[in-house]
């Protein structure tokens, strides 16, 4: 069923946290037929190039556009009533969000980006510090290198497993770089750079045996794949919204286990992680400690929000997560690796080595190629958009991509 713009604004207008409540019931792990182009999620992309580029930036959908307009007119009014639009979006977007890990609403801040999140929960484990170290891998974005780089330069033991010959990182290699003295280990769920995926079970009962915590960047992960963050025991995720939850800029996700939040410390403050303030300062005030008291949220968004966030994302995602929930992310992986599979037969054929493991599973393959530029200005012409640079192009097909799509860059790249 195509939902038009004028119900999705109906629907935003009357009644704001029904319509942003998502499905009734969701089943990641029961993948249904998608046929591309149909449903809910609808994107006019489509209509000016063939873009199989969306792990840099995800498209908007329509619905998520009509929903920002929405937005965009409620705050034209500049009629403020409770309860308050923002406040419900802010409620059932994190909800939903949740939903889609297999988490706890409370074990769920937002932040300004994936970079932001992890910066915040390494500071919040009291690192920078010498009497322990950090592991990570070279497939790990470059935003968190720069960041164990510079910590590493500060005197932390910092520890960074390569590749191996198969542009995969080994189990083992992180077991032998994973010791007792390991405070953090950090990867990606599904590297930027080729989609390989780590077993992040196994890692996770490697790095709990010695006492280390295991933080996860997964926003070339959620959305597009099914992510389970109980089964797979991470103690920390992060996500931005711009890229496979269909969102934008300026509004991210941390997830932080309920356990593990006793153990950190606050290392930034802002007025959203407060439950409670009251002044005791002017004409009026209740008695008490000069200028204010005040009591701290004990969830993730007591240690880790901090200001305030994109409006118009948030309600952008109050369209794609409903939508993305509905649809099933284990059904949008199976619509994708049909059309992974293919770039991953047949480029090879033209010349173009893959860099991406047969079974990674993400929504990212990667080829060598030798004239980043020359390639570049021919995908352009063909009207194809892929990420091409470094001497690698990156292939990232979503679930609006259809067959006819790989055709049009196989006949390109030949």
């Amino acid at each position: 069923m195509t939902i038009s713009r004028r119900q999705v604004l109906k629907g935003m207008a009357l009644a704001p946290t029904v319509a942003l409540a998502g499905p009734a019931s969701f089943d990641k792990h029961a993948p249904k037929p998608v046929a591309a182009g149909e449903g809910a999620l609808e994107f006019k992309v489509r209509r000016y190039e063939t873009c199989l580029d969306n792990a840099r930036w995800h498209p908007l959908s329509m619905g998520a556009r009509a929903r920002v307009e929405e937005y965009l007119e409620y705050k034209e009014r500049v009629v403020w009533t409770k309860p308050d639009l923002i406040d419900q979006l802010q409620k059932s977007v994190k909800q939903n969000f949740a939903r889609l890990i297999g988490a706890d609403a409370g074990e769920i801040a937002y932040v300004n980006s994936t970079t932001a999140g992890e910066t915040m929960f390494v500071s919040s484990l009291g690192l920078p510090d010498k009497d322990c170290n950090i592991v990570t891998d070279g497939l790990h974005f470059e935003g968190s290198l720069y960041l164990y780089g510079a910590l590493q330069k500060q005197g932390m033991d910092v520890r960074c497993v390569r590749p191996d010959k198969n542009w995969r990182i080994d189990l083992k290699d992180m077991e032998r770089a994973i010791d007792h003295k390991t405070r953090l280990v950090a990867v990606s769920q599904a590297s930027f750079i080729n989609g390989f995926q780590h077993d992040l079970k196994a890692l996770c009962e490697l790095a709990h045996s010695r006492g280390a915590l295991v933080y996860v960047d997964a926003v070339q992960a959620v959305g597009a794949i099914p992510v389970d963050v109980r089964e797979s025991g991470v103690d920390a995720m992060g996500s931005a919204s711009y890229k496979w939850l269909m969102g934008d800029f300026g509004l991210g996700f941390l997830y932080v286990r309920q356990s593990v939040i006793p153990r950190l410390r606050r290392t930034l403050f802002g007025y959203r992680q407060l439950n409670a303030f009251n002044y005791h300062a002017f004409p009026g005030d209740p008695v008490g400690p000069y200028p204010a008291s005040w009591s701290q949220h004990d969830d993730a968004s007591g240690f880790f929000e901090i200001g305030t966030y994109s409006n118009a994302t948030l309600a952008a995602l109050s369209y794609s997560l409903p939508a993305i929930l509905d649809m099933g992310p284990a059904a949008i992986q199976q619509h994708v690796q049909q059309l992974i599979a293919k770039v991953q037969r047949e480029i090879p054929r033209l010349g173009y080595p893959s860099m991406t493991p047969a079974d990674a599973g993400s929504p990212i393959a990667t080829f060598l190629i030798k004239d980043s530029a020359a390639l570049a200005k021919k995908l352009r012409t063909a009207g194809v958009d892929v990420a091409a640079g470094n001497g690698r192009m990156r292939i990232s097909p979503s679930i609006y991509n259809t067959d006819g799509d790989i055709e049009r860059l196989l006949e390109a790249l030949a």
